[in-house]
């Protein structure tokens, strides 16, 4: 008699991981700095100097920063006098605000590419597709996890970003600082975002990375919308917080790594994996691949593919893919069918006519009994986009398949941004 294999779903590995990564943890590196991971949905570090406390980042939310602040009060009667932030996504500055009766002082860096102009008259667009990508609408239930961190403050009732502006930004490479005793470098490295820094502490051997690394593969893409990450600078930022061989790196989001053997390990792995798929996909493209076609042909190697911190809990290969591609030759995959092609809605309709709706329906519903679930939704494209005046039971199905679609594939996946997004687009249907 066959045993059935139970095979673990993506939705089970995301648990798993999130229940090993975000647990409330404060570790003391050394006499003078702390990190601290799962008090909100990034991480802080808190380095104690001689009046004063320097903090490198400040959470998400005021009301995960209070408790930070409280627990900074159990370790020190000094106050926080300084914050440096790592970058300028409002996960790493919005707790700031809890701060502000002792801040005197607040660093960051200029990008070093500015931001596309008019990007402001996208905020409706890119507000809602954020919604979607990181759950905010979501039950906690229906979310399991961030993928990076517990859930954002300001969808768990902790309150709305509340950052201090910088009252100074640098605009050099590096910078040189001795604050309250503490003698620290700051680095400009762009990576996850084009303002993204590093602090290195020579004396403690320890290096804050900010979102340049994090332990599961990174969002070289987010699906909410994004300039193109350049991949070669994240890949060249690794390189140089690798030269300076430290013994403890503190990363913004997942565990730290503690030891100067594991920190050149992992960080190392981490780079030659973000590099193999930016070469891959180069490769690709120059032997005349269309952007599908390497997207389904590029993959981690075996060598890489047991590694937890290269796991897809958060961004994908397959995003990373489709967008080195655009990011290096735009939208055109070469073929000349390409150049101007009639709208989905035409194509579609004419598919749907060869094919007929019964038969189009039979077949979304056999994909969707052997859990084939994205082919699903792909054939779910071709069916009636509008529903007919008397809200007809074949239309009224297809809404229902879809929906079907959406959660089944939700399941199937690590990725807590793919997994959010699908939900939400399901809770979007309706019925």
């Amino acid at each position: 008699m066959l045993r059935k294999v139970n095979i673990m779903t993506g939705e089970q590995r995301l648990k798993d991981f999130a229940e090993a990564n975000h647990q409330k943890t404060l570790t003391r590196v050394n006499s003078r700095i702390y990190h601290f991971l799962g008090y909100g949905h990034s991480n802080a570090v808190a380095i104690i100097g001689n009046t004063s406390v320097i903090l490198i980042d400040a959470l998400d939310s005021p009301g995960y920063a209070a408790d930070l602040k409280a627990e900074l009060a159990g370790l020190t009667d000094k106050p926080v006098r300084t914050i440096i932030y790592t970058h300028g996504h409002p996960d790493h500055r919005g707790g700031a605000g809890v701060f502000r009766d002792t801040v005197e002082e607040v660093i960051a860096f200029v990008p070093q590419k500015p931001v596309l102009r008019y990007y402001d008259r996208l905020n409706d667009v890119l507000n809602q597709r954020g919604a979607f990508q990181f759950g905010y609408d979501l039950t906690e239930e229906e979310l399991v996890s961030q993928g990076l961190g517990i859930r954002e403050g300001k969808a768990a009732g902790k309150g709305g970003y509340d950052p201090i502006p910088p009252t100074t930004l640098c605009q050099e490479k590096e910078v040189e600082r001795v604050i309250d005793g503490v003698r620290m470098k700051l680095v400009s490295a762009p990576g996850e975002t084009d303002d993204q820094i590093f602090v290195w502490l020579k004396e403690d051997r320890v290096i804050c990375t900010g979102d340049n690394y994090y332990g599961c593969w990174p969002n070289l893409y987010a699906i909410r919308g994004t300039q193109y990450r350049d991949i070669a600078a994240w890949v060249d930022a690794l390189d140089e917080i690798l030269s300076y061989g430290a013994e403890a790196l503190l990363p913004g989001h997942t565990k730290p790594l503690l030891g100067k053997d594991l920190v050149q390990e992992q960080i190392k792995t981490f780079r030659d994996a973000i590099e193999y798929v930016l070469l891959e996909t180069l490769e690709c493209l120059n032997k005349g691949m269309g952007m599908n076609e390497a997207a389904k042909q590029v993959k981690l190697p075996e060598k890489y593919r047991d590694k937890e911190f290269l796991g897809e809990y958060y961004g994908t290969v397959e995003w990373s893919v489709k967008s080195i591609y655009t990011g290096y030759v735009g939208w055109f995959d070469g073929n000349a069918a390409s150049l101007m092609p009639v709208s989905d809605k035409e194509y579609h309709a004419v598919v749907r006519e060869l094919i007929g709706q019964e038969k189009l329906v039979e077949k979304i519903q056999s994909c969707l009994a052997r859990e084939e679930y994205q082919m699903a939704l792909q054939l779910l494209e071709l069916t009636e986009e509008e529903e007919t005046a008397d809200g007809s039971e074949s239309q009224i199905s297809c809404r229902e398949l879809k929906k079907q679609a959406l959660l089944g594939r939700a399941r199937q996946m690590t990725s807590a941004n793919a997994r959010h997004y699908l939900i939400a687009s399901a809770k979007r249907i309706g019925l």
